[in-house]
């Protein structure tokens, strides 16, 4: 009897790479001396008396189910909160859903509206998980590269050339993980304009919203017909610092959130009613602690992409989120031999910018989520590298 088994791995799931930053960091885990500038999580505990809400509902027996769409009360703030910080209105009753975290929900609502063989356009480098959760969908993923002369915006012609007969879905982040591009409102707006002609939905992820340092942060789902046609995720993770409570949510049209919901309630059911608790604390007063965090962001976002350029490594101001991403081309280095070359002589740890697509590579990404004193450090350090690589 042959005790070989066929293969049961799904084709599509098999085709799909491990991630890229957690590869990396498996080397990472072995290194406790390293000084890390790669996992993209603020290094702020989560605010106390956002902490102390998730106690008093334990010591009140909070501890059932939600309703599939999440608590109430939980959907009444964030409907509040996302018509002051983003100029959209929604219904809470039907049109916001509770998710464990951004990422359940960018799930949800790709399996709720693509067939297979949907295409969808997503700007490039960006999220790791971006083009797997599309064809975990069964859907194709459309990459459309951005360039750091453009502030790793993406264009309206390039999102043109991009479009077929199966586009249905464009895929937004700003501000973008891991680049810190963003979009001025100029810019979104002829965006829009391109959706609309060639009717296709918008999901837009703006996690790192809170983390604007300049200008205004502008949601394509303000601007004029795009609500109805744009499905809006946020969560709480990056703002507020509570990545380990898991809980992000989605805002649409009646339908979509409708369609979100019934892949929801079969494969979650709700999301953890302890961290919904600590949710509403955060949205009702958590407001100056995100943005003494985000002060704090911007310190170091000034001096660490001073450091980089200073060192020959050309960085463009992220204007949001905590990423910088230099160039480092000039090394004549890949990005990966030059992250695990910097890891393994200076005991500093960044992303190689190819994990975050083709377009990502001669880039790495240096998160800046961490103390002040250790990046002051981590910048020595990899200056010396760079130094010794010109030097052949």
């Amino acid at each position: 009897m042959s005790t070989t088994t066929r293969n049961f791995v799904a084709d599509h799931v098999a085709g799909i790479p491990r991630s890229g930053i957690r590869d990396f960091f498996d080397i990472v885990q072995r290194m406790p001396e390293a000084i890390s500038l790669g996992v993209g999580e603020p290094d702020f505990v989560t605010p106390w008396h956002i902490r102390e809400a998730a106690i008093y509902a334990l010591e009140r027996g909070r501890t059932q189910y939600t309703a599939n769409l999440g608590l109430l009360r939980l959907r009444e703030s964030i409907a509040a909160y996302v018509q002051q910080k983003f100029g959209v209105r929604y219904d809470p009753k039907t049109q916001v859903l509770v998710a464990v975290g951004v990422s359940e929900a960018l799930d949800l609502a790709l399996r709720a509206v693509l067939n297979p063989g949907d295409e969808v356009i997503y700007h490039e480098p960006c999220y790791v998980s971006y083009a797997p959760s599309v064809v975990l969908a069964h859907a194709k993923p459309v990459p459309v590269a951005c360039r750091a002369e453009d502030g790793f915006a993406v264009t309206a012609k390039a999102l043109e050339a991009a479009i077929t007969p199966r586009s249905k879905v464009l895929m937004l982040s700003f501000p973008t993980n891991p680049t810190g591009g963003t979009m001025t409102r100029a810019q979104l707006e002829e965006v829009a304009a391109v959706v609309r002609k060639h009717d296709l939905l918008v999901l837009t992820d703006e996690i790192y919203s809170e983390l604007t340092f300049e200008g205004e942060h502008v949601s394509i789902a303000s601007l004029p017909g795009m609500a109805e046609r744009t499905i809006f995720l946020h969560g709480f993770s990056k703002a507020f610092a509570m990545t380990g409570f898991r809980i992000g949510y989605a805002c649409g049209p009646t339908d979509l959130i409708e369609a979100m919901m019934k892949v929801h309630q079969y494969a979650i059911m709700c999301a953890s009613i302890i961290a919904q608790e600590a949710a509403v604390e955060a949205l009702e007063h958590g407001e100056a602690a995100a943005a003494e965090m985000r002060e704090q962001y911007k310190m170091r976002r000034n001096f660490i992409v001073k450091a980089l350029n200073d060192m020959g490594l050309p960085c463009h101001l992220p204007r949001g989120s905590f990423y910088a991403f230099p160039d480092i081309r000039s090394t004549g280095l890949t990005s990966k031999e030059f992250a695990i070359r910097l890891l393994q002589e200076e005991k500093v740890a960044a992303v190689p910018g190819g994990a975050f697509g083709p377009s990502g590579e001669g880039f790495l990404r240096m998160c800046f989520a961490t103390a002040f004193d250790r990046i002051q450090i981590a910048m020595e350090r990899t200056s010396n590298f760079v130094e010794r690589c010109r030097k052949g």
